[in-house]
């Protein structure tokens, strides 16, 4: 950089008249760059009094792209270098930097030093700035004791203590705390820093904590609950007002978040990975039997009550030639089609009887069991998610002999016994390639009116479908 350097000397209002530093500015930039003379000048614009150690103002601690960083590592990578201990408050992000304040002088003039001795993975050295601050919001809007005592009564009555779970759904609109004139919005992060005190102090064996529907848009407020609330494995946040994923960076330290987030698992790297390969191996057996058996009505008990359904084809805008998937263009839901989204949500079904009733009028067909190729990609506690590729035939209407490739994606609870429930289902139908449909049942598979040496009925199918489905004998 080339310019002429000019040098200012600045009072501050925390100093003395003596106490001055330097500011380099560089002309073509307008760069400012501030040079502390010595260590003493900081101590004493930083408000310390030499002689009774008394507490100064408040201070802001700063790490740049700090958001790139676990922040449990990274907080324990500063205290570990700091020479006087020290209580962060109010962790926060701001853009992809970190934050939080100390009130502590000394501690704020050792994190000084902090800075640039850490290294990450990459052996960068990180800065940290330290500079004189307003009081914290979170501290200086903090909820008076009377509101505080509301706020507790009011999240007793939400706590099950059977089952160590708390419910502050809709927390703001609580008759207890509307009615005594409280106003807690869990989006302010001085109230949700007021529940993690609560939490902290009356219900420290939290294990579920539901923040439905309270409007969040960030989650700065709840950086700190791996540290107030440590037990949480399960954490609600549906229906709030989140718009991007970085806002659960905040709070990746988490056990229930890295539950709700993980990365793709496949079924080989699953825990009972061979009972589940079985498992959804019958499943879908059993599924199919049904399904190409011309009664597809049998379907209805593998499907949850608010289960949902979905059928998409390719979207070809500009092929002028008519799609041989013409049966299924009515049902699709490709929402790169301009259509009206009233239509958009009424194609997509709800409850397990909308859905049979879709499978229903869908053509007839005949699955090729050994095309299907099954990956279980996702996995929680109670819930599968997996998906099968193949072909199948279509084997009655305009287009009967047609072979169609498709993908299907599953979500089914898992029941305590083997049987699956459909929660969500997405089916994508398309022409098979010319290779696809020249290999496609090549393998003789039974068809689903007969087994080995018996021909059964379709009243004795579908008992023996249901009875596998609902594990009743028969």
């Amino acid at each position: 950089m080339r310019g002429v350097q000019k040098y200012q000397l600045r009072h501050t209002p925390y100093t003395m008249g003596q106490n001055k530093r330097r500011v380099q500015w560089h002309n073509e930039g307008r760069l400012r760059v501030t040079l502390w003379t010595n260590r003493k000048h900081l101590r004493s614009e930083m408000g310390e009094n030499t002689q009774d150690q008394t507490l100064g103002s408040w201070f802001k601690v700063t790490v740049p792209f700090g958001r790139k960083y676990d922040k449990t590592w990274l907080m324990e990578s500063i205290q570990r270098h700091c020479t006087v201990p020290f209580t962060p408050v109010d962790f926060h992000y701001v853009k992809k930097r970190v934050g939080f304040f100390v009130q502590d002088a000394s501690a704020a003039s050792a994190l000084k030093d902090v800075s640039y001795k850490i290294c990450d993975d990459e052996n960068r050295k990180i800065p940290v700035y330290v500079n004189s601050s307003a009081v914290p919001y979170s501290v200086r809007d903090k909820l008076e004791p009377e509101k505080m005592e509301k706020l507790k009564l009011a999240m007793s009555k939400r706590y099950d203590i059977s089952q160590k779970a708390l419910d502050l759904q809709l927390l703001r609109y609580d008759s207890d705390l509307v009615g005594h004139d409280v106003d807690i919005i869990l989006n302010r992060r001085n109230c949700m820093t007021a529940t993690l005190e609560i939490i902290k102090k009356n219900f420290p064996e939290l294990l579920s904590l539901n923040l439905h529907n309270n409007r969040l848009c960030q989650l700065d407020g709840l950086s700190d609950i791996t540290q107030m609330a440590p037990t949480v494995k399960i954490l609600n946040l549906s229906k709030n007002e989140l718009k991007s994923t970085w806002e659960l960076s905040k709070i990746k330290g988490l056990n229930a978040i890295r539950k709700c987030f993980p990365k793709l698992l496949r079924l080989e790297n699953c825990e009972g990975s061979d009972v589940l390969k079985t498992q959804v191996q019958h499943f879908l057996q059993q599924y199919y039997l049904i399904y190409d058996s011309g009664d597809r009505q049998s379907l209805l008990g593998a499907y949850h009550n608010e289960a949902c359904f979905s059928l998409t084809i390719p979207f070809i805008p500009d092929d002028p030639a008519p799609s041989s998937l013409f049966e299924y263009f009515k049902d699709n839901r490709n929402m790169k089609n301009p259509k009206d989204p009233n239509l958009n949500f009424q194609l997509l079904k709800h409850t397990n009887h909308d859905i049979v009733s879709s499978l229903c009028v869908l053509p007839k067909t005949q699955h090729d069991l050994s095309s299907f190729v099954v990956d279980m990609w996702f996995q929680l506690e109670n819930l599968l998610f997996f998906c099968v590729n193949g072909v199948f035939k279509e084997v009655e209407g305009r287009s009967q002999g047609s072979v169609r490739a498709f993908t299907r994606t599953f979500i089914a609870t898992l029941a305590s016994s083997s049987s699956l429930c459909i929660m969500n289902d997405e089916l994508f139908v398309r022409d098979a390639t010319p290779d696809k449909t020249q290999s496609a049942f090549s393998t003789q598979v039974p068809t689903p009116s007969s087994s080995t040496g018996t021909i059964l009925s379709q009243e004795q199918q579908e008992m023996e479908v249901s009875s596998t489905l609902s594990e009743m004998s028969l």
